[in-house]
């Protein structure tokens, strides 16, 4: 039996919480977005025979972005596998309101991280006062921060080694690879791949690789896997997590389909069993404390 943990998947209850992005309107503009309008839970977590689900990190999903606690309130009162909760986090709070979140946060024992979407955005959060203050407050309160932007951009790169060089005990988990890009012969794909070269110098940084569906509905495998092993040979085999994504990925494949995929590189990248059961379980137990 391989039993898994998922460190990176989203669960929706339509009718309690908002999820502003979901609605047509709203970006992203996806023409297939309509497909994930429905509610999802730990049962539609379906895998294939011999491969068993052990945990997982929910992610925050747009459930109340100005009152983050209540999505975790509605996970710790359905959820029954073991999990850990990243909520979502405004980092632009003023700094008095931030804490108090926090505070909130905290009264639940799921809670091990929190994230701010930054994406394009990057560069000029992370240059904010405030939000550098804000991330020392979650260092301090032993709350990782789930790292969303390309980390080809290199001026919002600079600033997080900044903060980084700072805050050495903030641990930092790059969402999605970093945005790798499609093409492997490009400037972008250099710089994406310096930038997992300086962000792996940080003890404190981890990576999970996972969102393909994202950057491309029918993308390679052979893309995906050439991803995989950039993340290795920058970050080795204690700091890379395969993840899902659910429920994105049903946007291109079953969620059993990926997680065959990702039990076979053990040949397709030459891992060994023990290399493989860390990508797939134990890394993610011991980054969001399922250990224990």
């Amino acid at each position: 039996m391989n039993y898994i943990i998922d460190p990176h998947l989203h669960f929706f209850a339509l009718s309690q919480g908002h999820y502003q992005w979901l609605k047509a309107e709203s970006a992203p503009l996806w023409p297939d977005k309509f497909k994930l309008r429905q509610n999802f839970s730990e049962d539609a977590l379906i895998l294939n025979q011999g491969v068993e689900l052990a945990g997982f990190v929910h992610i925050e999903a747009g459930y109340d972005n100005e009152q983050p606690w209540r999505e975790i309130a509605w996970l710790e009162s359905h959820c029954k596998l073991p999990f850990k909760a990243v909520a979502g986090i405004d980092l632009t709070l003023e700094e008095a309101v931030f804490i108090e979140h926090i505070k909130q946060l905290l009264q639940y024992q799921s809670v091990v991280g929190c994230r701010h979407i930054l994406d394009d955005q990057a560069g000029e959060l992370l240059a904010q006062e405030c939000v550098q203050r804000n991330l020392a407050y979650l260092a301090e309160k032993q709350l990782s921060f789930e790292l969303q932007m390309p980390l080809n951009h290199k001026p919002a790169l600079d600033q997080l080694i900044n903060i980084l060089n700072d805050l050495p005990t903030l641990r930092l988990i790059i969402n999605h690879a970093g945005w790798p890009p499609l093409e492997t012969t490009t400037t972008d794909w250099q710089q994406w791949q310096a930038s997992l070269s300086a962000m792996s110098q940080f003890e404190q940084c981890a990576i999970k690789c996972s969102g393909w569906e994202m950057t491309q509905r029918d993308y390679k495998t052979k893309w995906q896997q050439t991803v995989i092993k950039q993340c290795l040979v920058a970050f080795g085999h204690k700091r890379v997590m395969l993840a899902g994504n659910f429920p994105l990925i049903l946007l291109t494949q079953d969620y059993a389909e990926l997680w065959d995929q990702y039990l076979q590189l053990d040949s397709n990248l030459n891992l060994t069993s023990k290399q493989l059961t860390a990508l797939t379980r134990t890394n993610a137990a011991y980054w969001y404390k399922l250990d224990g």
